[in-house]
C-alpha cells in the first residue's frame, strides 16, 4: 500500500534563518497535533545561488493540526501581505481567544479586523467560529446583514454578540 501523501502542502518564504525558525517554534506550539518534521541545511552547492552562508537553515517542514507545511529561508527578496491567510476556524470562544492572543502577540495592531490579524512574522491569519459562514450565507437578507454589520466593527469576534445579531 503506497504512504499517504498530501496534494497540496503549503509553501512558506521568511527572509531569515531566525525568522524561519521563529516561526515554525510558534505555529508548532500554538495547535495541536503539531510537530517539525525535517530541516535542511545549505550545502557548497546551494547556499551561493541562495545567498546563504553554508550550513546555515535551509528549510523546514512541520504539521500543524495534522496538515503538512514546508518553509523556506529564502532571504529579503518577498515578504507576506494579506492577498494569502491562513484560517483557523474555531468552535468555542475559549478557542478563539487562545489561537487569536497566541498568533497576534507582537504582531500588527493595525492589520486586525474581522478576525484577521498578522503574526510578528508577517504571516495573516483568519481566527473564526466554524458557524460565522452559516451566518453569513443565511437565507435571510435582514440577519446576514446585521451579522456582517457587527462583524465589520470586530477586530477579535465574539462569537455570543454575532449570534445575538443573527437574532
Amino acid at each position: 500500500m503506497a504512504a499517504r501523501f498530501q496534494r497540496i502542502t503549503p509553501f512558506l518564504w521568511f527572509t531569515s534563518a531566525e525568522t524561519l525558525e521563529g516561526a515554525v517554534t510558534l505555529y508548532t506550539s500554538v495547535f495541536e497535533d503539531s510537530r517539525i518534521l525535517t530541516r535542511t541545511h545549505y550545502t557548497k552547492e546551494s547556499a551561493q545561488p541562495g545567498g546563504q552562508p553554508v550550513g546555515a537553515l535551509m528549510t523546514m517542514a512541520f504539521q500543524l493540526a495534522g496538515q503538512d507545511f514546508a518553509a523556506i529561508n529564502g532571504g529579503p527578496h518577498f515578504t507576506f501581505n494579506e492577498s494569502i491567510s491562513f484560517v483557523v476556524n474555531c468552535e468555542t470562544q475559549a478557542e478563539l481567544d487562545r489561537y487569536w492572543s497566541r498568533l497576534s502577540e507582537g504582531g500588527d495592531e493595525k492589520a486586525q479586523q474581522c478576525g484577521w490579524l498578522k503574526d510578528r512574522f508577517g504571516v495573516s491569519w483568519q481566527v473564526v467560529p466554524v458557524m460565522l459562514p452559516q451566518l453569513l450565507a443565511s437565507t435571510a437578507p435582514e440577519k446576514a446583514r446585521r451579522v456582517m454589520e457587527v462583524l465589520l466593527k470586530m477586530k477579535k469576534l465574539d462569537i455570543a454578540e454575532l449570534q445575538r445579531a443573527a437574532g
